[in-house]
């Protein structure tokens, strides 16, 4: 029997976002696998980032501009700094077509997904300079495609963070800081429970080559080997499409 791979997170100060349920769960419970020391955010209730042993709990709303660097801070005083942070948190925040599009439907989807990343980095600099850390931020395969109608808002903001995740890349690399992105398909969590009909899901699994849609649990692994030195220490810059073949760019 072969022995298991170590990935060197032991005793790894790692934060991430909007933890609380589906992919940053899942990554949650993989990285405390791994003898990370973890600080998980949450919006409204815990839920199962409530279940991993010894993690610090967050809670806050990063709709509100202040919040993303408040929770980066406060994490990052109580671990005693920062190796990793993942921004995870985001949602499209219902469909709008672009008839219906007024400006604070644009401030709320662009402050969740796009400028809550930007204040995040921003907070986790210094640390991240002072531990050589690696940032991994979330997008969406929808920053490809375009999404579905209604999802104009979403996809470009995720697009926004694949363009910031390379730009930060080539800027943090003096620095010794790793910027990656996951870029999820079609996962089954609750995202697609509320925005997804039955018939789109299956319209969908039908054309991906797996045949199947994906599961949060299916995204964990590419966080891990992200976050690793010895697994994934010369990749910076890039996007890791998690989709099951769905998309091939």
């Amino acid at each position: 029997m072969g022995r298991p791979i170590d990935p060197g997170l032991e005793g790894k100060r790692v934060l991430i976002t909007g933890a609380s349920r589906g992919i940053g769960a899942a990554a949650a419970r993989l990285f405390a696998e791994a003898g990370a020391r973890l600080a998980l955010h949450y919006r409204r209730e815990p839920v199962e980032a409530a279940s991993i042993p010894d993690a610090l709990l967050y809670q806050a709303d990063f709709a509100e501009r202040s919040a993303p660097a408040r929770v980066v801070e406060d994490a990052t005083r109580a671990m005693g700094g920062l190796d990793i942070l993942i921004n995870n948190a985001g949602h499209m925040l219902g469909r709008t077509a672009l008839a219906e599009m007024d400006d604070a439907a644009i401030d709320r989807v662009f402050d969740l997904n796009a400028r809550s990343v930007v204040s995040a980095c921003r907070a986790a600099l210094p640390a991240l300079r002072e531990s050589r850390g690696a940032i991994i931020n979330v997008g969406s395969i929808s920053a490809r495609t375009g999404g579905s109608a209604g999802s104009a808002l979403y996809s470009a903001s995720k697009a926004f963070v694949s363009t910031f995740t390379k730009a930060l890349a080539t800027e943090l690399a003096p620095d010794g800081i790793r910027v990656n992105a996951v870029s999820p398909g079609t996962i089954m969590t609750e995202f697609h429970e509320i925005y997804s009909t039955p018939e789109k899901l299956e319209a969908t699994r039908s054309k991906i080559p797996l045949q199947r849609l994906g599961l949060a649990d299916d995204c964990a692994g590419a966080f891990l080997f992200l976050a690793a030195e010895r697994l994934g220490g010369y990749v910076t810059g890039q996007i890791v499409e998690v989709n099951g073949g769905q998309l091939m760019p």
